[in-house]
Formats: C-alpha cells, structure tokens, sequence
C-alpha cells in the first residue's frame, strides 16, 4: 500500500471522484444534484490517494471550514477493496494533515442511506452533531464531528 498526498489536480483523485459520483447518483437519486453542488474538486488542495499494486484504490480530501476545523470530503474505496482498511488509511492520513496544518476537528456530511459510511465514521471517532452550513433541515443528512489531538 502506497499513501500519496496530493490535491485535486491528480488523475487518480478525479478518476476515483467520477466512481463516487456515479454511486452517488443511484443513492441519492433525486437529491443528487443538491448534494453535487457541494463536492466540487476543483480547489481541494489536501487530497490522499491511496494505491495497492500501482492501482489507485481511495480516496479523500479536506478543505478548510473554519479557524480550527477542517472538512472531509470526498471519500470513496473502490468496491472490490472495501473491507481492507484501505478508508480507514485515508481518514488517519487525513486527520494526520490537518493536525500538522494546526486544526484541531474534523467534520463530515453523509447521507443517510450511506450505511457503510455513516458505521466507518462512527467505528473512527466521529459523533453525530448538528447539521450545519447548507445541510442544516436536510432530512437525508447527517453530519458528525471528531475532535483531534494535536499532541499526538
């Protein structure tokens, strides 16, 4: 396993993004299009890809959110791979970055019908809070929060 942090400019990053959208379309069908609107790439300068054999596998990013917290975006395992700790080392490298960047939280959305997800965030650390920004009286949304330790 090779760990490559990157940004949003990588071809393996965009193609890995392409696979999560198209997911995404099937389950989140007719709120696709709102959700799209908030997961541009296009400026995502904290990105980790991570390769098996030279096969870029996952993927995540970061954006900044506010002073002390950062955003995770973009997660995605390629289905084959799931089960074999490949987003559990996306999110640790993640949450690594932004530790050295100086934040002290990360904070997510995802959906609910992403029950893969919603149980990988809880089983890392993540708790549930309130929706915020643009997700705030998303029914389908969920939003959760994990504070870093810095020291570590």
């Amino acid at each position: 396993m090779k760990t490559v942090r990157t940004n949003s400019k990588n071809e393996d990053f965009i193609n890995l993004v392409a696979q999560l959208d198209a997911y995404l379309r099937v389950t989140d069908g007719d709120e696709h299009d709102f959700y799209n609107q908030y997961n541009s790439i296009e400026t995502l300068q904290n990105v980790i890809v991570i390769y098996s054999n030279s096969e870029a596998v996952a993927c995540g990013a970061f954006r900044p959110f506010d002073e002390g917290s950062v955003e995770i975006k973009r997660m995605y395992t390629l289905p084959q791979y799931r089960g074999q700790g490949f987003a559990r080392n996306v999110i640790i490298e993640l949450e690594q970055w932004a530790k050295e960047l100086g934040y002290g939280a990360c904070i997510l959305e995802t959906g609910k019908r992403q029950f893969e997800a919603v149980n990988f965030y809880q089983k890392n650390g993540y708790t549930q809070i309130e929706n915020y920004g643009q997700y705030i009286g998303v029914a389908n949304s969920l939003c959760f929060k994990k504070q870093l330790n810095i020291n570590t």
